[in-house]
């Protein structure tokens, strides 16, 4: 098994790619490992590797991020040894009862409709494939009063270009097509 690694924005995080389906639909994040509780083998595995601080799972991809220390060259290999031996396993990613996460509730006002419709097109055919190519997605959590609010996760999640990816990005990008939005922030 061949196992792909790729840089990403955040200097913290690497996207590695088993060539194989990771998760079939959705995302799933795991900020800690506490968050795991029995719900993915495989982010078990990977938090069991001393210096890991997140795991996100997206449709063909794994992103890993570390802590301050130590350096990604010392935990690389133990984090691509623990990609390889759980799909060399054939446990499944995620329990059987367990999905991936679960779509947070939004929040708009029903004369917004058309409008949120029209974000959210623009965020999944615009926006997202080109985050999940850093190792990252960001979801629609809600519109209110001109200002659109997204939840990022993976490696955009503690990005330090994060902000520039939201303000000079997506927020001109929707402000392009939708003259009404006035401002884009990002939620927990």
């Amino acid at each position: 098994m061949f196992i792909q690694t790729e840089a990403t924005p955040n200097p913290a995080t690497l996207k590695f790619l088993p060539g194989q389906v990771v998760l079939e639909q959705g995302t799933a994040d795991f900020r800690d490992s506490g968050a795991v509780a029995g719900r993915s083998p495989l982010a078990e595995r990977l938090f069991a590797v001393p210096g890991i601080t997140g795991v996100f799972f997206g449709y063909d991809f794994v992103t890993v991020s570390k802590g301050d220390e130590p350096d990604w060259q010392h935990i690389k290999p133990a984090v691509l040894g623990a990609i390889m031996e759980h799909f060399m396993s054939g446990e499944p990613v995620m329990a059987d009862s367990a999905g991936g996460d679960a779509p947070g509730e939004e929040f708009f006002d029903a004369a917004d409709s058309e409008t949120v419709a029209t974000i959210k097109e623009l965020l999944d055919t615009r926006v997202r494939p080109a985050v999940a190519q850093d190792g990252g997605d960001i979801t629609f959590r809600g519109y209110r009063n001109g200002t659109v609010f997204l939840h990022m996760k993976g490696a955009c999640a503690g990005c330090p270009s994060s902000t520039a990816t939201l303000k000079h990005g997506i927020q001109n990008l929707l402000r392009h097509f939708l003259p009404e939005v006035e401002n884009v922030e990002q939620v927990a």
